[in-house]
């Protein structure tokens, strides 16, 4: 008997999706479970897994085609049926979501499973001479296990791993980063570190240029997701009056509470602690005492919302998502390090529910995670704010005692941008905000909310 594989439901308003990648093709065993092929959505990108085991007898939808929720996807039965036509755009696979992301950084995916030949003298990279120094560009090392995402490819460019020597654990023999780390002698966390531009000042540390992209001098469409990004940016730039408002916080602090309980914090978790579920609760706080920043306008009516939903902002292969914690407010320090580190990883996974990702009414975008200071981040309709958060650094600064003495110290400092929509927010409502979270912010005082 053969079954037939529909679109699912995948969210409340989602009526349609893209089918992006195909991860097998006619001919191939599939299992329960197993993931099947990849969908993106205006909300999402997803694996859809397969309800049934059985072999792969007919493709009824080939990449980049959309449909309807509910139309047939694919034919899966004992093999006898199979469709042999269906199998060749399958087996060529040349577009694949991944390389559409937020900077020119990853890789094109066509390279990789297209052909694996090619790409084998690219292997030897710069950044194989420094594996402790980051790199900015990844670079195809290549393997023969078929597809490798930008994200692991970057990954073992800027360690020094060479992919083609890996046996991939994932399906199919897809090389994974839990692969890449496991096969490298260096820390897991070094490569990646939040606090790599940091790092990156040290001494010991030399400058490697990356390699060039080989997205140099080419041409590729825009994936569903990145026109449902560029066209809600331009209307949100066209029908709001946005502006930015900044401050400077000494969270020296905090991170002296983070070194203390960094261990006790793990113990109890599984997590680390960084600066941002900090961020997020202090401003999930200050939205309610000001709730100007927790609204919506709605015609010429004015919406405040009865609880704090922070969207923050995720940084993956295929461009900027926004999963939502929500009643942030209500929540402690380790729920919301357990909810930020859960979501971003289900996030890069493409495991997220589109349901995860509406519902935000104030968005906190880490965009020091690279090494910038600050930045001014776009309002997205319907909201009205979005609070940027900048890289933490050590630097020397006038400090006053409670004598009103004042003396230089060496003090970890940041910068918030708060962007809002001026049309519902004054710059007096939202420096009154900021002070707030700088104050919370500076005197540090979660001792009783950490949750451990």
């Amino acid at each position: 008997m053969s079954e037939q594989i529909v679109l699912p439901a995948l969210g409340e308003s989602v009526t349609e999706g893209t089918v992006t990648r195909w991860l097998k093709k006619v001919g191939d065993t599939v299992a329960v479970d197993e993931p099947l092929v990849e969908v993106s959505t205006d909300k999402v990108d997803t694996e859809i897994p397969s309800p049934v085991a059985g072999v792969i007898e007919q493709i009824l939808v080939q990449e980049d085609e959309t449909v309807q929720v509910g139309a047939v996807l694919v034919v899966i039965g004992s093999g006898s049926g199979a469709a042999a036509p269906a199998a060749a755009p399958v087996a060529e696979a040349p577009v694949a979501p991944a390389p559409i992301a937020e900077t020119p950084a990853p890789v094109a995916a066509p390279a990789a499973p297209v052909a694996p030949p090619v790409a084998a003298p690219v292997a030897p990279v710069a950044p194989v001479a420094a594996p402790s120094t980051p790199t900015t560009s990844p670079t195809p090392t290549n393997v023969d296990a078929g597809y490798v995402t930008p994200l692991v490819r970057k990954l073992a460019s800027e360690i020094g791993i060479d992919l083609s020597k890996i046996a991939g654990t994932g399906v199919g023999g897809r090389i994974r980063k839990d692969d890449v780390l496991a096969a490298s002698s260096a820390p897991a966390a070094a490569p990646i570190a939040f606090a790599a531009p940091v790092a990156a000042s040290a001494p010991a540390a030399t400058f490697v240029p990356g390699a060039a992209s080989p997205l140099r001098g080419t041409t590729e469409p825009m994936s569903r997701l990145r026109k449902v990004l560029a066209e809600r940016a331009v209307a949100s730039m066209v029908s709001t009056a946005q502006l930015t408002t900044v401050v400077e916080v000494d969270v020296t602090k905090i991170a002296a509470l983070r070194s203390r309980i960094q261990a006790q914090f793990v113990a109890a978790t599984g997590g680390k602690l960084n600066f941002m579920p900090f961020f997020a609760l202090a401003a999930a706080e200050a939205l309610r005492v000001h709730p100007k920043l927790n609204a919506t306008i709605d015609g010429e009516n004015i919406v405040y919302h009865g609880t704090e939903n922070i969207s923050f902002a995720v940084d993956t292969e295929k461009g900027l998502l926004t999963p939502v914690i929500r009643d942030a407010s209500t929540l402690n320090i380790a729920q919301i390090a357990k909810q930020i580190a859960d979501l971003a990883a289900r996030t890069r996974a493409s495991q997220l529910k589109p349901d995860e990702l509406g519902g935000g009414t104030f968005t906190l975008t880490n965009t020091g995670s690279r090494g910038a200071l600050f930045d001014t981040p776009v309002v997205f309709l319907p909201q009205v704010a979005i609070l940027g958060t900048g890289v933490v650094t050590k630097r020397p600064v006038v400090v006053t005692d409670a004598n009103g003495q004042d003396s230089i110290s060496i003090r970890s400092m940041v910068y918030l941008a708060l962007s809002y929509d001026h049309r519902l927010v004054d710059g007096a409502d939202a420096s009154r905000f900021l002070v707030d979270v700088k104050s919370r912010l500076e005197e540090a005082n979660f001792d009783g909310v950490l949750g451990i």
